[in-house]
């Protein structure tokens, strides 16, 4: 059970790594692109390029953010629940978590598919929107794992 754990954790941090670098990305072409403006060069495909990176960093940090807890939550109504009911209620809302990434995992990679056979692509550049949504489809399932092991936490008693 350690290994899933410590595996689920070390694959949260790898992409977030990604979403790190797709950020980085973004920052640096906007960066660029309002100086290369200055000279009248502006950088084609910007905003494609922001968009796809966007896409790539909600969806790669979400993982980590979980997994670290960073999410903001308010437990104003659980704090004054029994240790107990807290648990109940902290594996319900996995449940339900797990329930929703699957869903819209599966449902991106349904899009991804459709996308992929009709070979849409972006207006400036060409670029394939599939793979995008592929990447945040498997970030959706990488979340549900991190919802797992928060399960299995909660029911080691080691969540809070």
């Amino acid at each position: 059970m350690e290994r899933l754990l410590n595996g689920v954790g070390q694959l949260s941090r790898w992409i977030n790594v990604i979403a790190g670098v797709a950020i980085t990305f973004i920052m640096l072409l906007t960066v660029f692109d309002v100086i290369l403006r200055y000279f009248r060069r502006p950088i084609v495909g910007t905003y494609e390029l922001v968009a796809f990176s966007g896409a790539l960093v909600v969806g790669f940090a979400i993982p980590l953010t979980s997994w670290m807890r960073g999410h903001i939550y308010v437990d104003f109504f659980t704090a004054k629940l029994s240790k107990r009911l807290r648990s109940l209620f902290n594996l319900a809302t996995r449940c339900m978590g797990i329930a929703l990434f699957v869903l819209i995992g599966w449902n991106l990679i349904k899009v991804g598919m459709d996308l992929q056979q009709s070979g849409e692509v972006s207006l400036t550049l060409q670029l394939p929107f599939y793979p995008v949504a592929y990447g945040v489809a498997v970030s959706c399932f990488i979340q549900c794992l991190v919802l797992l092991t928060d399960m299995v936490k909660i029911v080691r008693g080691e969540y809070e």
